[in-house]
């Protein structure tokens, strides 16, 4: 999908292109969501560049992923969809600032697109330059992605307060700790993939500062300046929830460790109790013709006393140790 968007009553207004009609000259932000072959052809007739393929926009090398060519810079980073859900999408978006415009490339759709979008029709603060409106994008990403964080340290906390609750109705035998395991498995997962974003922007910005140098206006710098320095905070408040998502994997760990030897504990003192009565029982389960005892009257009680004092005896033993 081509989509432009142009200044009309005080704001940017989106349009959609068809591949074979001309793209305006006022165009301010042009936005292609999977572009098809035909879409990318026009586009790239109309700013006399070409544009990277997606095989272009996926290399992981930073020369590849950052650089100036033909009047334009192009800066890939990845960026999250379906952040709202525990298993978010993360894919590469392309921004290409050549002649006074701004061109996005992307074959995910996330929120912050379709909310930027919508608050430039309702505002002519981006309306200015290109620059304005590829760092108003950015910063609607970033503010997406504190809100992302914030909810995953909203839950981050609940599953502490679930696993290291003493005041829990359940015991800890009876919590469901591979429910638990599963869902902090869930939370890192979103996490490193929050924190591989925020290092991809990190770059970008880094990078848009060394190339605008001499070019924007201070009111650009300062904007840089300022995503920077969010970007940086989200990466510490990220490696922080990473972190205690460790610590908790650890903690979840360790009392599993400690509830199965809690059963084999109990396992092994019961073994040990009822030892005693079963090699009685199995001394006088021998079938050998002469033992005094098999004709003695009392036999059979002495020997059920027997069982009973030898697996009473180890009990109190274990538990005045402290064992049980």
């Amino acid at each position: 999908m081509l989509k432009v968007y142009q200044l009309q009553n005080g704001g940017l207004r989106g349009a959609d292109i068809l591949p074979e009609s001309e793209i305006p000259t006022t165009s301010l932000w042009i936005d292609l969501l999977n572009p098809s072959l035909e879409e990318r052809r026009a586009v790239d007739k109309f700013l006399h560049m070409e544009l990277p393929s997606r095989a272009d926009m996926e290399e992981i090398e930073i020369s590849s992923r950052l650089y100036q060519e033909d009047d334009g810079i192009f800066m890939t980073a990845l960026i999250l969809s379906n952040s709202e859900s525990d298993t978010p999408k993360a894919d590469v978006v392309t921004f290409v600032l050549a002649h006074d415009r701004l061109v996005t490339i992307r074959y995910i759709d996330p929120q912050p697109f379709r909310t930027f979008a919508a608050r430039c029709e309702r505002t002519s603060h981006y309306a200015n330059k290109a620059e304005s409106v590829l760092l108003g994008l950015v910063d609607t990403i970033i503010d997406r992605m504190a809100d992302v964080l914030e909810r995953i340290g909203n839950d981050v906390e609940a599953i502490n307060h679930e696993i290291f609750n003493p005041d829990a109705k359940k015991p800890i035998g009876a919590k469901d700790f591979q429910g638990v395991l599963s869902r902090l498995g869930m939370k890192h997962g979103a996490t490193s993939k929050m924190r591989e974003s925020l290092l991809s922007i990190g770059r970008v910005l880094t990078f848009l500062t060394q190339a605008v140098e001499g070019k924007a206006n201070k009111d650009v710098k300062a904007h840089i300046k300022t995503l920077t320095r969010d970007v940086q905070s989200l990466q510490d408040h990220s490696s922080f929830i990473a972190g205690k998502l460790s610590y908790l994997q650890d903690g979840t760990l360790g009392l599993i460790n400690n509830e199965q030897n809690n059963i084999i504990k109990i396992m092994s003192v019961a073994a040990m109790v009822f030892l005693p009565p079963t090699l009685i029982a199995s001394i006088y389960g021998m079938n050998f013709k002469y033992m005094p005892e098999l004709d003695w009257f009392y036999g059979y009680a002495l020997s059920l006393l027997l069982m009973i004092v030898s697996g009473i005896v180890p009990y109190f033993w274990f538990k005045r140790r402290g064992w049980l």
